[in-house]
């Protein structure tokens, strides 16, 4: 613990004895970041073994591959430390594991025997994307760039190059022979193996074309011959095949949505894809399929994700569990291994039997005892237009007398959704928390979660209904009386940051603004960020709708603001690219508005590093502190 915290929990603690007002420490940047996640969960084919992914900004949010035996509870990490490695895939007889590593370099394949040393199967210039072993498991297909194409740190980098672009490739592993398959030229996004002879592509023969034109098409290993398969609704992913190589399915959108979010099934030899998503109009996160009849899918139900069972001419069974789901995988016997969390509890893996009994499978986090997350309530308030809206309020176990300041925290997207467990921005829910604030989380319209209509509300309106969704359950928590209306912050990271310029430019009932990664000009944020389709769904191409994105732009009111405005972001962001940052930061200072603009080296849209992430959380603090009226904190980051 460094000075500024020990100094903290001292005024704290003299606080405590004087008043016996507050029962728990307050939390420091460093534990609220300490949590560790676990995902990409994957059982053996005897469902003897699991290998799972875990990320933590312990080690700088670096994901790491652990095996874990489920009969004998004996756990091994593989990773290196300092490397990142991802995507395990259990060979067929289930003998070997293969995963992505940058233990070398460059990120590769490697394989691993039981009770063996990883070893290498690829070399390739500029690493490996993704891979798949063959059914038979004497091949693996991956994607990669030809060693000839250009570096991206070097050199003149001349846009949309076909040389560039990623291939597939196919290795056999008894040889080591490596060879080109088909599809050269093309813009591959996702690919499985149909039996040992053809792949099943998701792809576009016109890489160019920036918009989603991807198709479904077979790719035979034997010739390289390309055959169009089926045309799902854009947008979709997730391609996958059944395990009898007779049915495809995708993740679509069936009634021309933002986001991918209906599952369709089809025959793997062409023809028409029939939606059996279920429940009815929520959105499906992710899809094991299990036997060539038994299909496993987990939704996205509110602030909870829920996991179904799909059976041809049955109804959908629900599996009952208490915790909200993330990664999951199914055994050969139907029992579930899971990753559960809410928000009472940190992430951790599940196994539930064929009793239904629950049984705690690994203990991810350490250094948490004593630790008591604060107390969530879930609730729902009608909008201004009588529109239903979700939202969960965060406040301290024992709060100080009188009435509380409040944060509104909004999450990214916009086409994602808060959920009960934690996370980065749980995280900074439960730091705030801690400290005496009450945190208030709302999904508005727009978020996933929830029906087609809802999802699809904010098109072409972002600042709209989904800012008066925002205010209204703001409203309705300042009218219950426990907090103080002249003590209100707004914060969020990407669309959450987009929504906090906004709201500054909006009204001035905040006190205190926190802008993570914002796009603060609709048109310059098009024509700069990597993959732009996703907007275009809402807004149309700027030289075309040139209004819709001025209108939908902070920038467009910023004489407006007056709120002291915090903005992070990564100096490397192209997702939101920095200059979005850099232009609400000027904006703000031309016309006299307190701010400041912090920006962090080397680091993306998210950045991953520890250090950097406790020195935001660092600065939020003292921002909302500042500004809201809480004790000050002794010392602040320079």
């Amino acid at each position: 613990m460094n000075l500024r915290w020990e100094v903290r929990a001292g005024l704290a603690a003299v606080m405590l004895f004087a008043t016996a007002a507050i029962a728990h420490a307050a939390m420091t940047p460093a534990q609220a970041l300490s949590y560790v996640r676990a995902s990409d969960l994957h059982l053996s084919p005897d469902g003897s073994k699991l290998a799972y992914v875990v990320s933590s900004y312990l080690w700088d949010a670096k994901p790491r591959i652990r095996i874990l035996d489920l009969a004998g509870g004996s756990e091994r990490e593989l990773t290196p430390a300092g490397k990142s490695e991802r995507s395990p895939q259990w060979s067929p007889d289930g003998a070997r594991l293969a995963f992505l590593s940058n233990r070398s370099g460059t990120t590769e394949i490697y394989v691993v025997a039981s009770g063996g040393e990883p070893s290498p199967l690829t070399a390739r210039k500029f690493g490996v994307e993704s891979f798949h072993w063959s059914p038979d498991g004497r091949a693996i297909a991956y994607l990669a760039k030809d060693d000839d194409a250009s570096a991206e740190d070097e050199g003149p980098q001349v846009a949309d190059r076909e040389r560039d672009l990623a291939g597939l490739w196919r290795l056999d592993l008894a040889s080591s022979q490596t060879r080109r398959l088909g599809a050269a030229g093309w813009r591959i996004d996702g690919f499985q193996w149909r039996g040992a002879d053809q792949l099943l592509i998701a792809a576009s023969d016109k890489p160019r074309v920036e918009s989603f034109d991807d198709a479904v098409y077979r790719l035979s290993i034997v010739d390289g011959s390309v055959t169009l398969i089926a045309t799902p609704p854009q947008p979709f992913d997730s391609l996958l095949v059944s395990p009898d190589g007779r049915s495809l399915a995708v993740r679509s959108t069936v009634t021309g949505g933002p986001l991918e979010r209906d599952l369709l099934v089809g025959s793997a030899d062409g023809g028409a894809l029939k939606d059996v998503s279920v429940p009815p109009d929520l959105g499906i996160l992710e899809v094991r399929w299990r036997g060539p009849s038994a299909i496993w899918v987990r939704v996205a139900d509110g602030f909870h994700n829920r996991l179904f069972r799909l059976s041809p001419g049955s109804a959908p069974t629900p599996v009952n569990l208490t915790l909200s789901v993330g990664s999951f995988d199914v055994a050969p016997n139907g029992d579930l291994v899971f990753a559960g969390e809410d928000f009472d509890h940190l992430p951790e893996i599940y196994r539930r039997g064929a009793d239904g009994k629950l049984r705690q499978l690994s203990h991810l986090q350490q250094g948490w005892d004593g630790v008591k997350l604060a107390s969530t309530s879930i609730f729902r308030t009608r909008s201004f237009d009588g529109t239903p809206i979700e939202a969960a309020l965060i406040k301290p176990a024992d709060p100080s007398p009188g009435k509380a300041p409040l944060f509104l925290l909004v999450h990214g997207g916009p086409s994602s959704h808060f959920s009960a467990g934690y996370g980065w921005e749980a995280a900074w829910a439960q730091m705030l928390v801690s400290h005496g604030y009450q945190v208030l989380m709302v999904n508005p319209r727009g978020s996933d979660g929830y029906s087609e209509a809802f999802l699809k509300a904010n098109r072409g309106d972002w600042g709209g209904g989904d800012f008066k969704d925002l205010m209204a359950v703001v409203d309705a928590v300042i009218a219950r009386g426990e907090v103080d209306p002249e003590r209100l912050g707004i914060g969020g990271w990407s669309y959450g940051g987009e929504m906090t310029a906004w709201a500054i430019t909006q009204t001035r009932r905040f006190k205190v603004a926190i802008a993570g990664a914002p796009v603060f000009d609709q048109q310059a944020e098009f024509e700069s960020e990597n993959h732009s389709d996703g907007d275009e769904w809402y807004f149309g191409a700027p030289w075309d709708h040139p209004e819709v994105f001025a209108r939908n732009s902070p920038a467009s009111y910023i004489r407006k603001a007056r709120t002291p405005t915090l903005i992070l972001d990564g100096e490397d962001d192209r997702n939101n690219p920095v200059g979005q940052s850099r232009g609400l930061y000027r904006a703000l200072k031309h016309y006299g508005v307190e701010t400041q603009l912090v920006l962090y080296p080397d680091e993306g849209h998210s950045p991953r590093r520890r250090d950097y992430n406790i020195d935001m959380f660092e600065r939020i603090l003292d921002w909302c502190d500042r500004y809201l009226g809480a004790p000050a904190s002794p010392e602040s980051p320079p």
